[in-house]
């Protein structure tokens, strides 16, 4: 049995949810926002999708940290669109489900960030050891 991933399931229901936002959007006669949430909107699962059948850890990180830039729009054109008042609809549950998608993946993100410098540090340090080892040696 599978284990449940947490940032693949959310990703996809929020998507499931923009779509559904989209065509009331849309009926209420607003073409551009909606188009833009729309694509943004279900590009962060597309994104976690591709990350997870990355081929590499770098891979992996990068469709992950898209993936987060994307959700962040995602949260510029739902804020815009509560903001401006332009469609008459409520935008708090959605802006609710976007926040914690935004921190899923930032602590995904940041985990890949911080394992990379630990390895760039702990390489550095080996080359320093060696360095040194060298400088006994001679």
């Amino acid at each position: 049995m599978m284990k449940e991933n947490v940032i693949q399931e959310k990703s996809f229901t929020f998507a499931l949810e923009v779509i559904k936002l989209y065509s009331e959007i849309r009926k209420l006669n607003e073409f551009v926002i909606s188009k833009q949430l729309l694509r943004c909107g279900t590009s962060i699962g597309a994104n976690v999708e591709e990350a997870i059948a990355g081929q590499t850890r770098k891979d992996f990180f990068s469709k992950m940290s898209i993936a987060s830039k994307e959700a962040r729009e995602t949260r510029y054109w739902l804020r815009l669109l509560k903001a401006s008042k332009l469609v008459d609809l409520n935008y708090d549950e959605h802006l609710q489900n976007i926040e914690e998608i935004i921190r899923l993946l930032t602590s995904i993100v940041k985990t890949g960030y911080t394992n990379k410098l630990k390895l760039l540090f702990f390489g550095m340090g080996l080359l320093f050891i060696m360095g040194f080892m060298a400088n006994l040696i001679l």
